[in-house]
């Protein structure tokens, strides 16, 4: 198994659906028991104690354990004790983006975060409506639930959207991939019937009249010795030809991809072994060939055995061909990390070019067989003129170096295959092009564009609600409160309009539920309380000053510590 194999193994052992369910069981429980004692140790920090802390965080983790079951349900329940218990701020968070991202359609996901914002703005209303002024209270608990509850949920609905998107994407692509390689496999089986019919109608008829011609003059007593035996050689390439003819036409019918089966001396006279043959059958037709051996033989696949033999019978046809009599050599190197075939031939003399025929693919095919054994082959102009064909092939089996052309570059698929079908998948990789596509594809950039709408719009909000809220309370607490010093220059008996246009009005929300607090008021006096600047002595109490009016004039002024 190599490197690649051992990676995907490894991959596909940590996407596996078990590890995955207990991971994710394991997350659950150590998320639930982290808000179960957050909520509880808020809850301390506010004062709570005893079997209180207990009851909210087992809460707490009860409700972040049943999120992903009931997402609507959770949601409801959490804001209604959010708006009581300060400790569900966290929790109230991870719940928004679970319900977001787990309640299906858009119009219950409306609903559910409707009736949270509902039961959260009047429990806390109803919580703290003799304290607070019931408007500024809806403002400040809108605010707080749109911070931690709906920018969540839509966050968290948008980015499950957005990956529910790619995945279906994903999953087209690999589909389309697979039907593209099943209609490619079928021209390619309709193509190889073609050309097989075609082989065995023209070239099949040809070759059995040149066996039967050559058979004939075999035995014509009027031929010398040597044409005899150039007869025969040609007799025996005839005969042979026309057996490899039906082992190509019966792969091309079939659709193999490998060669026929075929007993082992055929095999052996179309390898290595053979070549010496083919330098033989050279010689006796009249042409000067020298074959050369070097190395320590040793033995290759069947494969590459028959690409070295076809790649001497190409290149000694291509010499025949286009440089008759020209002098050839033949060398065959076991080189240690590879085998090494080369045909070097010299100058032509005596032909044009064009007049022999040549269908220009035999060079092409060479490549082509070499390649699916993993090796190499060259060809082109030797030193000195003539021409020379070299192969390079490996000794063991080799994968096939990969082949796409550039014209039909339809996959642009990742080099690992698709987890569960096995299919390849798109290269998420962003490229120029993918990015000018995007461009002109509206369709696409619209989920995209509508996320960022949304966020930006919800940071909007936030941003210009909190400014208000800052400068709401700035001003409120500028209407009620003064300085100490104010305090001392006020002097009892002095006069009422005097003293007021001096204090701020108090009509504020800082102020609010400070009436009738502290010492008994004078009877029939009205009296007019304000907060101080100033922190008190304990971090539970604050200071706060009083001051009464009754017919016109100051009549008491009194400082006292008022609860938090």
């Amino acid at each position: 198994m190599n490197a690649s194999s051992k990676f995907r193994a490894g991959w596909q052992w940590l996407a596996a659906p078990e590890l995955w369910s207990r991971r994710r069981t394991a997350g659950e429980a150590v998320l639930a028991l982290v808000l179960g004692l957050m909520a509880a140790g808020t809850e301390e920090l506010l004062g709570s104690e005893g079997l209180r802390l207990l009851a909210v965080g087992a809460a707490a983790a009860v409700l972040s354990l049943l999120r992903r079951r009931m997402p609507a349900p959770v949601l409801v329940v959490t804001s209604a004790l959010a708006s009581l218990l300060n400790g569900f701020a966290p929790l109230l968070m991870v719940v928004g983006w679970s319900a977001g991202r787990r309640i299906v359609g858009a119009g219950r996901t409306l609903a559910a975060f409707t009736i949270a914002y509902v039961l959260f703005d009047a429990i806390a209303l109803l919580d703290s409506w003799s304290q607070q002024a019931p408007m500024s209270l809806v403002l400040f608990t809108t605010l707080y639930f749109l911070a931690t509850t709906v920018v969540p949920g839509l966050a968290s609905r948008y980015w499950t959207q957005r990956r529910t998107l790619l995945h279906a994407l994903q999953q087209r692509n690999a589909q389309l991939l697979r039907e593209h390689a099943m209609v490619a496999g079928q021209a390619r089986l309709r193509e190889r019937q073609r050309i097989a019919q075609d082989m065995h109608d023209s070239l099949g008829h040809q070759l059995a009249l040149i066996s039967v011609h050559t058979g004939a003059l075999e035995v014509d007593p009027e031929l010398t010795l040597r044409q005899r035996e150039v007869v025969g050689v040609l007799r025996g390439a005839s005969v042979t030809a026309m057996h490899e003819l039906r082992e190509v036409v019966g792969i091309l019918r079939d659709g193999v991809e490998g060669p026929a089966p075929v007993d082992e001396s055929g095999r052996s006279a179309r390898g290595t072994a053979g070549i010496e043959g083919l330098v033989e059958a050279a010689r006796v037709a009249g042409n000067t060939v020298e074959l050369r051996r070097t190395g320590e033989v040793r033995p290759l696949a069947a494969a590459a055995d028959h690409a070295a033999y076809r790649i001497v019978q190409e290149a000694l046809t291509n010499a025949y061909k286009h440089a008759p009599g020209a002098p050839i050599g033949v060398e065959l190197r076991y080189e240690p990390d590879s085998f090494v075939v080369e045909i070097i031939n010299g100058a032509a003399g005596g032909v044009a070019p064009g007049e022999v025929v040549s269908g220009g693919q035999g060079l092409t095919g060479l490549r082509e067989r070499a390649r699916l054994v993993g090796g190499m082959v060259h060809a082109g102009p030797a030193h000195g003129g003539g021409f020379r064909v070299a192969g390079v092939l490996p000794y063991g089996v080799v994968e096939a170096a990969p082949f796409v052309a550039a014209e039909d570059d339809f996959r642009q698929q990742s080099p690992m295959a698709a987890l569960g079908n096995g299919a390849p998948v798109m290269d998420w990789s962003v490229s120029e092009r993918e990015l000018a596509m995007a461009g002109r594809d509206r369709s696409r950039g619209g989920g995209w564009a509508l996320g960022c709408g949304i966020a930006l719009a919800a940071l909007v909000v936030l941003v210009v609600a909190g400014i208000f809220g800052l400068f709401f309370l700035v001003g409120a607490a500028n209407k009620g409160m003064i300085d100490p010093e104010e305090y001392e220059r006020v002097q009892i008996g002095a006069d009422e309009d005097e003293v007021r246009d001096q204090l701020p009005s108090g009509d504020t929300i800082a102020t609010t539920g400070l009436a009738g607090t502290g010492p008994k008021e004078p009877a029939g006096s009205e009296c007019l309380v304000l907060m101080s600047s100033e922190v008190g002595d304990n971090f539970d109490t604050e200071p706060v000053f009083r001051f009464c009016f009754k017919g016109g004039k100051l009549i008491e002024k009194q400082t006292y510590e008022v609860s938090r």
